[in-house]
């Protein structure tokens, strides 16, 4: 499943907030409805299922309440995706990552093998469950966690114990740090912290460019992994670094710790990375760190360069909407935009964009260590192709979703935030130029109510007791969505109306 990330330090955001966020994206040829609902304590399960591998797990039972964005038909699983819980902790999960065989020849994917025969016949094998994966995640970690290092913890902790069937970058916040988790194999796993002064792009691929393996091993700072990782990548020979220490890692740290590239060592470096990956870092990067030369024969880094940084350090501080912009660009000024006139038609459709048709959803979350502890949490939401979209702000510190965001059935209908944002997308990428300028005045739109509801909602939270805020913080999240519905409605309406007078039937006499 593709999906992009980008993950912002507190002292790279516009405001002190540790910011994450990712676009979900439904593979190649589905679309999958996608709908916000807020995890009771009570809907929470005491004994989980995963239905995709079969693996049944008991959990704790004293869960907190959180927000998600399941699948909105149901069936399939969960897919919680994302979410922030009422300790003020947010998780994202998950980035699907990429691997190399090497990785997988040493520690196998934990992959569901079904039964073969039956119970009563000779030579019957029972069923094996698999790992977990980007199903369960979301559901097993983040009502259980009070910090974002928690979360990498106990996440950490899950897939030593139950393996996964499957690559994946998961990210965690709190109101000071952010922590960036990919699993390596079925059992193994890696985290770093995200430095505060920086951004991190995430796209498709095995990310993390240099670990720190003594850290890990020891005061975990600003590292994490499995316990065993130095000893199993010593027996499998995965470390790929020059001019070694003599124990299999570069010994390159200012104190002489044991530093090697992961991306090297566990992920991939393939053609496909060049086209549907990489791409998508550079332009992310290139939007953020401008002054850079990312073109022609002298830039540092082009759209299939392998050694794209994890993380950079930005020009400056960066907003929610630089995340908006970033997660839903389609290569814009550059010959690579398929809505452009740059370039051949060729070129126009060689990268996969970020904003692109199947962008299920886009969470940002947002953690503010300046505002009030009752709500200093925001999920922004944005549903359907990030193209023509628009990012919405709603407190994360309540009990119930506003039944815009989650009425999502099967049925196509306006009345649901999900299933308009599709309709929208779909008429206006007919006529793309003429109906940019709507999309354009949607998103400063809404975005300008959302800010200033933040800012109002924030001020008559003093004086408010805790067990208050929630309600004052839904009335604030349905004011949110009934200007987000008036103005999806508006502009629903007018790329209606742009697309359908230049339809190929038209015909310029007129019998009025």
């Amino acid at each position: 499943m593709g999906c992009t990330t980008i993950l912002i330090g507190k002292k790279a955001s516009y405001d002190g907030s540790t910011i994450i966020a990712r676009n979900e994206d439904s593979p190649g040829g589905v679309f999958e409805p996608k709908k916000m609902h807020v995890v009771s304590h009570d809907e929470q399960p005491r004994r989980y299922r995963c239905v995709e591998s079969h693996l049944e797990i008991d959990l704790a039972d004293e869960p907190m309440r959180y927000t998600s964005v399941p699948d909105a038909l149901p069936g399939h699983g969960i897919w919680a995706a994302a979410g922030v819980n009422e300790a003020n902790v947010a998780m994202t999960a998950t980035e699907t990552i990429t691997s190399n065989e090497r990785v997988l020849g040493a520690d196998p994917l934990v992959v569901l093998r079904p039964a073969k025969g039956t119970e009563e016949e000779e030579g019957f094998e029972p069923e094996v469950p698999g790992g977990i994966g980007e199903e369960d995640m979301v559901t097993l970690v983040l009502p259980y966690i009070k910090t974002a290092r928690e979360g990498v913890e106990r996440l950490g902790a899950l897939l030593e114990a139950h393996g996964t069937y499957e690559m994946n970058g998961i990210a965690f916040s709190d109101a000071d740090e952010i922590w960036w988790l990919e699993t390596v194999g079925g059992h193994h796993w890696i985290a770093r912290r995200v430095p505060d002064d920086a951004y991190v792009t995430m796209p498709n691929q095995l990310g993390i460019d240099s670990f720190d393996l003594a850290d890990a091993e020891g005061p975990r700072r600003e590292h994490m992994a499995s316990a065993d990782l130095r000893s199993w990548m010593r027996a499998n020979h995965l470390d790929l670094t020059l001019g070694g220490s003599g124990v299999g890692f570069a010994d390159t740290g200012a104190d002489g710790a044991d530093v090697f590239n992961p991306r090297d060592a566990f992920g991939s470096h393939s053609d496909s990375d060049h086209v549907y990956n990489t791409p998508r870092a550079w332009f992310m990067q290139r939007c953020l760190n401008p002054s850079a030369r990312w073109d022609g024969p002298g830039a540092a880094y082009g759209p299939e360069s392998d050694d794209i940084p994890w993380c950079r350090v930005p020009e400056r501080k960066l907003t929610i909407e630089d995340v908006k912009y970033v997660l839903s660009a389609h290569y814009q000024g550059t010959p690579y935009d398929p809505y452009g006139r740059d370039g051949s038609p060729a070129t126009r459709g060689k990268y996969r964009p970020i904003g692109i048709n199947r962008n299920g959803q886009l969470a940002v979350l947002q953690i503010r260590p300046c505002a009030p502890e009752g709500c200093r949490a925001i999920q922004w939401m944005a549903f359907g192709s990030n193209a023509f979209n628009a990012l919405t702000p709603f407190f994360a510190n309540v009990d119930a979703a506003p039944a815009y965001l989650e009425n999502t059935t099967a049925r196509v209908t306006s009345e649901s935030f999900y299933w308009a944002n599709r309709l929208i997308a779909a008429l206006a990428d007919a006529r793309f130029h003429e109906n940019s300028a709507h999309i354009e005045r949607y998103c400063e739109a809404v975005g300008a109510m959302g800010h200033r509801i933040i800012r109002e909602t924030d001020a008559r939270m003093t004086g408010l007791a805790p067990a208050e805020v929630p309600a004052a913080l839904e009335r604030a999240n349905e004011e949110m969505a009934t200007y987000l519905k008036d103005e999806t409605d508006k502009v629903l309406g007018r790329v209606l109306e742009t697309t359908s007078l230049a339809m190929k039937n038209a015909f310029s006499m007129s019998d009025n």
